[in-house]
């Protein structure tokens, strides 16, 4: 009996102790789905770090200017009498443009020319009759005196008349012409501009802080809106002796070939000088970056995990960064290359958070990104 007694107690424990055990299994099960449901897997685009070479580069904005550029113009007035060129001609040095009406300066220019030859005949009459005592060496030098007046006066009224015609004083492309056959043009008006389009500078205007960085000779890449992913290259040649009281920047010119001619005096360019020696950093997209008060993260890909699952766990890591080159920012630490870091869907993270990668629809990360027309 007593024997019964203690087996049915046995047998009751036990079925208690399943009983209790198969309550905590199944709250377990249950805070661990609750759990999945409040804070389910994040979706997320990553990419792999890696180590490349970086230069670091000024970022400027700079407006274009022709090595020789001038608006052509006459020093006197009158009426413009022949036009020898077209607007956006391409010209030589010293080639003739246009001519004002010059009728009268030429008349007298023929007047004075008569009067210089008679003074050098009665010149040389009166050198002869010296020789043999008819005239004194007084009416001599007198003749001598008033031939070179005449010359004097020849010369000026040459140039005088040299005054009313236009000519190119160096090769380059002309402009939109501003006057027209028969209109009377007053002095100093402009005619039309003429520009050298082989080299161009390109001025800017750059913070103090980068005076140590620049030196003439650096290379300059330049781009522009109206050529979009085409590269100008250039040269720095030359840096401002002062800075600026009131601005405290320092101009900087550089010089960029310009054979084909597609640029033109006065248009901006989005230019970057290189500064200093290239060296090697790990680089991410900037995306990749989350830039808090506190400092700046990262979230790296967990890949210790074992199993098949497709979830995996991220966590935090704080890095330094430096200068930035397109889509791109060197880190100067905290990630080593081969980290797989997570570029977009960080703004649901923290440390430890479960994620699933979908690299499917990532845009491409590029050192010099373009804006595509449409």
């Amino acid at each position: 009996m007593i024997k019964r007694m203690v087996i049915m107690l046995i047998a009751v424990g036990i079925v208690l102790g399943g009983l209790y055990g198969f309550q905590v299994f199944k709250a377990g099960i249950i805070k661990q789905v609750m759990a999945s449901i409040a804070n389910p897997a994040q979706t997320v685009s990553t990419t792999v770090a890696q180590q490349s070479e970086w230069q670091d580069k000024i970022e400027a904005v700079g407006t274009m200017k022709a090595v020789n550029g001038a608006d052509l113009a006459l020093q006197v007035s009158g009426i413009v009498d022949k036009i020898e060129f077209q607007s956006g001609d391409t010209v030589k040095e010293g080639q003739q443009l246009l001519k004002l009406s010059a009728d009268d300066d030429l008349a007298k220019l023929d007047s004075l020319r008569a009067t210089a030859d008679n003074l050098s005949i009665t010149l040389h009459r009166d050198e002869e009759q010296l020789k043999i005592k008819a005239v004194s060496q007084a009416t001599v030098d007198s003749d001598a005196a008033n031939l070179k007046n005449a010359q004097a006066l020849v010369a000026q009224q040459m140039a005088l008349v040299d005054q009313k015609t236009l000519r190119a004083p160096f090769s380059g492309r002309l402009g939109i012409r501003a006057v027209d056959l028969g209109q009377f043009l007053t002095a100093g008006t402009s005619i039309v501009t003429l520009q050298a389009l082989d080299q161009l500078y390109v001025d800017m205007s750059l913070p103090q802080k980068n005076i140590s960085k620049l030196k003439v000779g650096q290379s300059i890449d330049m781009t522009v809106d109206a050529y979009p992913g085409k590269v100008f290259k250039g040269v720095l040649s030359a840096i401002n002796s002062k800075v600026d009281s009131s601005t405290r920047n320092v101009q900087v010119r550089a010089t960029v070939e310009n054979l084909d001619g597609s640029l033109l005096p006065g248009m901006f360019g989005k230019v970057e000088i290189s500064a200093g020696s290239t060296q090697q950093f790990v680089t991410l997209p900037q995306t990749a970056v989350v830039y808090n008060p506190y400092g700046s993260l990262v979230y790296i890909i967990d890949n210790t995990q074992s199993g098949d699952s497709k979830e995996k766990k991220v966590r935090q890591s704080f890095v330094k960064t430096g200068s930035t080159r397109g889509d791109f920012v060197a880190v100067t630490d905290g990630i080593k290359p081969g980290d797989e870091v997570v570029t977009a869907g960080q703004i649901k993270l923290s440390n430890g958070s479960r994620v699933l990668i979908d690299n499917t629809k990532v845009p491409p990360a590029e050192n010099a990104p373009v804006i595509a027309d449409h």
